[in-house]
């Protein structure tokens, strides 16, 4: 059987585009999509990813009307909360350590929900703040 490699691209409604685009790319580091086939795409490291249904009253959506929600791979927790929340964004750091890794969970500009994960064996640096 033929199967799919990977994920290339993840698309989605937005009242105002480029400036979700840019919110995407300065806070998170997320490039927009090229305007023309002569530049690249977002480049990601290779990693798990998950691709889950879930329950149409899952409270992983934050909103009943919510129907999609991204979770971004970190390198170091700790370090992002800390970078979105001194440019004054609310992130909200799981307390839990999971077998899986570390969480923190914010909303980007339109409301959509925004999960950040550090998987177990990253480079751990103290306790979420």
């Amino acid at each position: 059987m033929q199967r799919v490699t990977g994920i290339g691209g993840v698309f989605f409604r937005a009242a105002d585009p480029a400036h979700l685009s840019d919110w995407y790319s300065i806070h998170l580091g997320v490039d927009p999509a090229p305007d023309s086939y002569e530049h690249a795409s977002w480049q990601q490291q290779s990693g798990s990813t998950v691709f889950a249904a879930m329950p149409a009253d899952s409270p992983h959506f934050s909103r009943i009307e919510q129907t999609w929600a991204i979770n971004f791979r970190v390198d170091d927790l700790n370090a992002i909360v800390d970078q979105l929340r001194t440019a004054g964004i609310d992130v909200e750091v799981d307390p839990e350590t999971y077998p899986n890794g570390t969480f923190a969970n914010l909303h980007d500009p339109e409301g959509n929900p925004v999960q950040l994960w550090q998987p177990a064996g990253a480079d751990l640096r103290g306790s979420p703040s």
